[in-house]
């Protein structure tokens, strides 16, 4: 019988699995906390539980979190860990630092299934959904990585896959990463969660969670956003934009809209206007994400002047509105490059390559590039 991860696990589970092996409820709370708040995944050096019920506990389950296969640190700082998972699948997660601010960014799926056109993860198609443990074991593991002392801060869900097509395993590890009791302790207002726009998802999602809310939206008319995202299709502009004007977004926090900058394509002073007026009502604020380049891709990114212009376009109809300096884009770690995971990243070819061997995992630290 193969033995249960406890990684993925809730608070409340790991107290019913050690009330069913013969112990109280408390050691189960207990065995939380070592996972999740101490990171501490041997169950030998769980030292305030009972030597009986550690040998019980391990012919039944494992502790087990994702070794990085592979660092790629960038040369602004961010580092690309990936792993690989039960059955050969590769994942990454990508590690920014910015003075004090610690953000991971983690996957929720093997590969994507939207096709996203200006999205080098959606050219995989989707392989399998990530499990709540394979999700919280991506932060797990990021700290295990970080200087003594180091700790994520942040965490956004814009990593490989769509976090709201894989829904129930997506909102476990949320419950996971912002229990303040048992879990990993991260305030919701440190977590975000970007979706391509599934309507009845983000509804749920802002029902169960108090987490923040980001939007891809990328184009301002029907026409262009089903050919640049064909999940548009089935939830147009009106359908998404009403969706996002009825959610009870409290009055300290704003819906986050994305908006990849390609050129020539979406950053008319047309588009200004169009976007400024669907998102009017909305307490928003826009990110502008210049377009990170990839083989095989259409589109460029606009220049710097460009960037600029339709930025000032968009303030001057008084929206909030923050340019998105790309990370990683060098080790394909920036948004929409995630496939390098499987690819030309795996092939061995960049220099800024760091092979972990398992035994040093857990205490080696990577080259500080901040």
């Amino acid at each position: 019988m193969s033995r249960t991860n406890l990684v993925g696990l809730l608070p409340s589970e790991l107290e019913d699995l050690a009330v069913e092996l013969g112990a109280s409820r408390y050691r189960g709370r207990q065995l939380a906390t070592w996972i999740y708040r101490k990171s501490v995944f041997d169950l030998e050096a769980m030292t305030d539980l009972p030597k009986d019920f550690r040998q019980t506990l391990a012919e039944r389950a494992v502790v087990e979190v994702p070794e990085p296969e592979r660092e790629m640190p960038s040369a602004d700082g961010s580092r690309k860990l990936v792993y690989v998972l039960e059955g050969g699948s590769r994942i990454s997660s990508v590690v920014m630092p910015d003075e004090e601010r610690l953000t991971l960014c983690v996957s929720t799926q093997v590969g994507c299934g939207f096709a996203c056109g200006f999205c080098l993860t959606g050219v995989m198609g989707l392989e399998r959904n990530l499990t709540a443990g394979e999700i919280v074991g991506q932060v797990l593991a990021a700290n295990r990585s970080l200087d003594e002392g180091r700790r994520v801060t942040h965490i956004v869900f814009m990593g490989m896959g769509e976090p709201l097509a894989n829904y129930a395993q997506t909102v476990r590890a949320i419950g996971l990463m912002t229990d303040g009791d048992s879990g990993l302790g991260f305030s919701s207002r440190r977590v975000t969660l970007s979706t391509v726009g599934l309507a009845p998802q983000i509804k749920k999602l802002i029902d169960e969670t108090q987490v923040n809310l980001a939007v891809s939206l990328h184009a301002t008319t029907d026409e262009l956003r089903s050919r640049l995202m064909p999940i548009n299709r089935k939830y147009p502009l009106a359908e998404l934009i009403a969706c996002c004007r009825a959610l009870p977004i409290p009055k300290r926090k704003r819906i986050t809209f994305e908006y990849v900058l390609l050129r020539g394509v979406n950053h008319s002073a047309e588009d200004a206007k169009r976007l400024a007026r669907l998102l009017s009502g909305i307490r928003a604020k826009i990110n502008l994400i210049p377009f990170n380049p990839h083989p095989g891709s259409e589109f460029t990114r606009p220049t710097q002047e460009e960037i600029e212009a339709f930025q000032n376009q968009l303030n001057g109809y008084g929206l909030q509105v923050n340019v998105r300096r790309p990370r990683g884009d060098d080790i394909h770690a920036a948004c929409g490059q995630l496939m390098a995971a499987n690819s030309e990243i795996m092939s061995g070819d960049s220099p800024r390559i760091m092979r972990r061997e398992s035994g040093d995992a857990a205490h080696s630290s990577p080259p500080n590039h901040h």
